[in-house]
């Protein structure tokens, strides 16, 4: 029986998705439950598991190609996975010739099929390639990528006859002046990344402002109970971010405005902190949300930004944990960024950028001291938000990091 294979049905916020990766190839056995196909969207990439053992009939939507919510992707024939290994027997006194189909076959196994084309257009196997996908499925990017080592490889002596000596330098010439340009289709994720940026900054007033803070408090704080704050927890590390989230939410209770929304004509004021935690992966940027961070303890907003952080490496990261937020800190710092303007996250009407610590000369009591410092950035959309309200906001940030107790205190 032939059941189909349809992709996901998209939330409201997802018009359309595209065919990523086939992991399996027409005729391939498939198990109950196992990945045959990821669909990418704008958000995240969502993978399609097969309902029942069988063997992966027709391909409707090839990889590259556009795809909407619960659209038909191929089909799976069930029952039929016993009989595949059978038919591809060969008999004993045809195992010879059978011996290139079978390497043909296992290619094809792996490699997915626009790769599979540009190799065969370029004379090249999957033993010549190195797969950097799932599984080590070659992908497009892989081919072209071999191709580009194999013009840029230097010729065997063996391989070819002599040349006049004067040919010979011509062709080095030659090569010392290549300059290699790579062309490759911009993700989808990346691709409403750019578009949601563009839009952000056409559409708001956007400001910025700036503060700095002493983060010696904090680290004389984290260096003093890191060890038994990790074994009570068992295992889960003390790190910065979570003082900065139980900071932004004390302070977004004191300043609703900056944990508002504009909806149309309306400003809607949420009453409740779901904060955002901006975290890079190899698809992109990724901002997954940490709900309710008014009723959340460091351990449990350090445990769920781990989390996230590996299922963003992983590509596992749900439709649902990127949904909503009403506030959003980035941290430039990790990747040594000393000052910069962050974009907001729309309908978001504000955004925290944290940056890297560095020692600086600062005067304390008429004394010059070195202190830890770090620089904040507060981007916000004027239109909701007063100056004086983001300034104060963004110095009740300083004051409850420079003093932990507060954060504890509500003060």
């Amino acid at each position: 029986m032939a059941i189909e294979i349809k992709a996901p049905t998209f939330p409201e916020s997802v018009a359309d998705g595209t065919v990523a990766t086939w992991h399996k190839q027409p005729g391939d056995a498939v198990k109950r439950d196992e990945l045959i196909v990821d669909i990418e969207t704008d958000k995240v990439v969502l993978e399609v598991l097969a309902e029942a053992d069988g063997v992966l009939g027709d391909i409707v939507k090839g990889e590259g190609e556009t795809v909407l919510s619960a659209e038909l992707l191929g089909t799976l024939n069930e029952g039929a996975a016993a009989a595949a290994p059978a038919a591809k027997e060969a008999p004993k006194q045809e195992a010879a010739t059978a011996a290139a189909p079978a390497a043909e076959s296992a290619d094809d196994a792996i490699m997915a099929p626009a790769a599979r084309k540009l190799a065969e257009e370029n004379g090249l196997s999957a033993s010549q390639i190195s797969g950097t996908g799932k599984g080590g499925r070659i992908t497009k990017e892989d081919v072209v990528n071999a191709i580009e080592a194999k013009k840029s490889a230097p010729a065997t002596p063996a391989a070819a006859p002599a040349k006049p000596a004067a040919a010979q330098s011509g062709a080095e010439a030659l090569g010392e002046g290549d300059r290699i340009e790579k062309r490759v289709p911009m993700t989808r994720l990346r691709a409403r990344i750019a578009e949601r940026l563009v839009d952000a900054q056409s559409s708001m007033a956007m400001l910025t402002t700036y503060n700095e803070v002493n983060m010696k408090p904090i680290m004389d704080l984290r260096k003093k109970y890191k060890d038994q704050f990790e074994k009570k927890h068992n295992g889960i590390r003390l790190g910065f971010m979570s003082f900065f989230v139980k900071a932004a939410t004390e302070a977004l209770k004191r300043f609703p405005a900056v944990n508002a929304s504009i909806d149309g004509n309306d400003v809607v004021y949420h009453g409740y902190q779901d904060i955002g935690v901006a975290v890079s992966s190899d698809r992109g940027l990724v901002v997954p949300i940490l709900r309710n961070t008014e009723h959340m303890g460091l351990a449990q907003i350090e445990g769920t930004i781990a989390d996230y952080g590996r299922k963003a490496r992983d590509g596992k990261l749900s439709m649902e944990e990127m949904t909503g937020g009403t506030f959003t800190i980035s941290n430039g710092g990790v990747f040594g960024s000393l000052l910069s303007s962050p974009i907001v996250n729309p309908p978001q009407a504000a955004i925290l950028g944290m940056h890297k610590i560095q020692e600086r000369p600062m005067a304390v009591n008429g004394q010059v001291v070195v202190l830890p410092m770090m620089y904040l950035a507060l981007s916000y959309d004027h239109r909701l938000i007063d100056g004086k309200e983001a300034v104060s906001f963004l110095v009740a940030i300083k004051d409850l990091l420079e003093d932990p107790a507060r954060i504890l205190l509500e003060i």
